[in-house]
């Protein structure tokens, strides 16, 4: 006589390393918390990678795939990068990729601002977008995701929160800044959040086939 006995699947031993390309401690804490069990989120601190990625492509795919290539090509390990920036319509599409150091190599957020709303006099149009592109490397393998959030440039600064652009910034469907929200709120509709919302439901995904 033969007993059969069945057992429940048990969930998968393998955890896979993933590095994220940043070294900034918060932000790796942050997307590890959305990850379900079975990937470990690395920064670059704790891999003790110092040195400076040369950002010089010509738009954000560029700069995220130059990031997470050269990480790739160190370490060979899977990771992934991200690049943000913010597009003016009445610019053509600038400070785009230059975003952070529009102003000058000093990266001056108040610099920035300053030029941006200068550039920005007796615009009609205050049409703009913050996007985040992420390019994710699995085994060679290269994915880009997007992020868009939609808003206008303000004709001053407003608010003390956030960083960069966020204070001359409404996003669409809002009658505050970035900078004017509180984070919670401004995270749940960010660029950011909205790219690396795919990029998680992606690797959740393939944690589970």
């Amino acid at each position: 006589m033969f007993e059969y006995i069945f057992s429940p699947p048990t969930k998968k031993t393998n955890v896979m390393e993933l590095v994220f390309a940043t070294h900034n401690l918060n932000k790796v804490i942050e997307i590890q918390d959305m990850l379900t069990f079975g990937i470990q989120l690395v920064g670059l601190d704790q891999l003790g990678f110092n040195e400076d990625i040369s950002e010089n492509g010509l738009d954000l795919e560029s700069n995220a795939q130059i990031k997470a290539m050269h990480i790739y090509g160190v370490f060979g390990k899977n990771c992934f990068a991200d690049d943000t920036g913010l597009e003016v319509d009445a610019l053509n599409g600038l400070p785009g990729v230059y975003s952070a150091r529009y102003a000058g190599e000093q990266k001056s957020d108040k610099d920035n601002i300053e030029m941006l709303l200068n550039k920005m006099k007796n615009k009609s149009n205050r049409k703009a977008q913050f996007r985040t592109v992420i390019c994710l490397i699995l085994d060679g393998q290269k994915q880009l995701f997007e992020g868009i959030i939609e808003g206008e440039i303000t004709d001053e600064p407003k608010g003390k929160g956030g960083f960069g652009y966020d204070a001359v910034f409404k996003p669409k469907g809002f009658d505050a800044t970035f900078a004017e929200m509180d984070l919670y709120t401004k995270n749940a509709v960010s660029h950011r959040f909205l790219a690396f919302r795919k990029l998680v439901n992606h690797l959740n995904l393939l944690n589970t086939i």
